[in-house]
């Protein structure tokens, strides 16, 4: 049974808490509500909170899910885990980044990009697809989370969705024979970039992000712009069914996703896309319309999760 109290929200969020904070803090200010945080750890990114909510499903402990990404939302939603709630500004958002029932909608979206050490590589070195990395002269140069969180593990069920399973399970079996260096997490493949370790890797626009206003030698490639395009992924934020504080959280949701909030994001660190028109944002940051993005079915992304996970696990076993 749900208390209703307006007074305090818990969120578990699987946001970095260096941008998803000051979000928080500022809810916390304009409305009174307090705010409880519960954050993931960047190597097992979105896993621990989904398995603590499946945990909690009897007695669950918290109001909003803000995910950073989608499949695992779409996971749990699929488990029974979140409740209907149509925000107040869910019209204002794109079809595809939304669950036509209210189960979850997207906001404040990030691509998958390449980023590399401009020290290293010149323009017309670059490859125009993600493809290209198999090739001989990427051979033990290119570097790639662990494919079993986060949006590495997203962006592999999305290729399952969208070239299918024998062409994304041979795809990263090249990538696999090709020497790919896998880390712990998007934050330590671009650190390995800047680094000069490898030339080049798979990371999110955030953590990229981050390096090019520290000034160092790196830049973005948003890759396959003639083929599949790359991912566009967006945040995600559900409201948990039977919520100890589920006006609270309805209210913490609508904050989320508002212009305040995509503005918030995009000037920050994280650089995120709005995915409202007409929201404000760096000159830097594309336009989603101006980006080539993949053609992905989110939800049907998603039944590939596990498919994915597997092969990838036993592919890259460590």
């Amino acid at each position: 049974m749900t208390s209703d109290k307006n007074d305090s929200v818990v969120i578990y969020t699987s946001v970095d808490q260096v941008f998803s904070e000051p979000i928080l803090k500022e809810f916390e200010n304009k409305t009174g509500i307090k705010v409880k945080a519960l954050y993931d750890v960047e190597a097992s990114k979105t896993v621990g909170l989904v398995n603590k909510l499946l945990a909690e499903k009897k007695n669950p402990q918290a109001d909003v899910f803000w995910n950073s990404e989608v499949s695992r939302t779409i996971q749990l939603m699929n488990q029974d885990i979140f409740a209907p709630y149509k925000s107040i500004h869910w019209d204002k958002y794109p079809k595809e980044a939304k669950n036509e029932n209210y189960y979850w909608t997207g906001f404040a979206s990030r691509a998958r990009v390449l980023i590399y050490n401009t020290d290293l590589l010149s323009e017309s070195e670059l490859p125009k697809s993600m493809f290209e990395l198999t090739q001989p002269e990427w051979k033990g140069r290119v570097s790639m989370a662990y494919p079993l969180f986060g949006t590495t593990a997203t962006h592999i069920s999305s290729l399952y969705a969208t070239i299918g399973k024998e062409a994304t399970e041979s795809y990263l079996k090249e990538l696999h024979d090709n020497d790919v260096m896998i880390v712990d997490g998007n934050a330590r493949t671009r650190d390995l970039v800047v680094e000069g370790v490898v030339p080049i890797a798979f990371t999110d626009t955030d953590d990229a992000n981050v390096a090019i206003q520290q000034g160092k030698p790196v830049d973005t490639l948003y890759f396959d712009k003639e083929g599949i395009g790359t991912l566009l992924i967006p945040n995600t934020v559900s409201l948990v069914k039977n919520s100890p504080n589920s006006v609270a959280g309805k209210h913490l949701i609508d904050y989320l996703l508002s212009a305040k909030t995509e503005e918030m994001l995009a000037y920050g660190e994280s650089a995120q896309m709005p995915l409202q028109s007409g929201v404000k944002k760096p000159e830097f940051i594309p336009d989603i319309a101006d980006i080539t993005a993949m053609n992905v079915d989110y939800e049907q992304a998603a039944t590939y999760i596990e498919e994915s996970a597997e092969f990838s696990k036993k592919l890259f076993i460590r």
